[in-house]
């Protein structure tokens, strides 16, 4: 299993809008991805470690997938799609990284 991290940087006087970002485009990003996406998270950022400080995200998603191989055949499939519907709710250039998922869960 596979976790796909799509990370927006905070920056002054950026345009992030969270609201279309999860209702609209997250569900249209399951939609697209299938069987590849078992489900998707989706963070908010709202400061920094510090009281007060600025986030270091505005705004972060992860999709937890049964592969790379098939996350990136799926999003590569609708890959036009998706970009266009990137300046719908940002104005932000994402980091992306992909990850293998080696704890699921922590009951301890």
């Amino acid at each position: 299993m596979i976790k796909v991290s799509v990370m927006y940087p905070y920056a002054v006087g950026a345009r992030f809008d969270h609201a279309y970002y999860r209702e609209r485009h997250m569900p249209m990003m399951k939609r697209l991805l299938g069987d590849a996406c078992l489900y998707y998270t989706v963070d908010k950022g709202i400061s920094g470690r510090a009281p007060g400080s600025d986030p270091v995200y505005a705004a972060k998603c992860d999709f937890i997938c049964t592969s790379a191989e098939a996350y990136r055949a799926a999003s590569g499939e609708h890959q036009q799609e998706i970009i266009d519907d990137i300046p719908k709710y940002t104005d932000i250039r994402p980091v992306v990284q992909i990850s293998e998922v080696v704890v699921e869960r922590s009951e301890a």
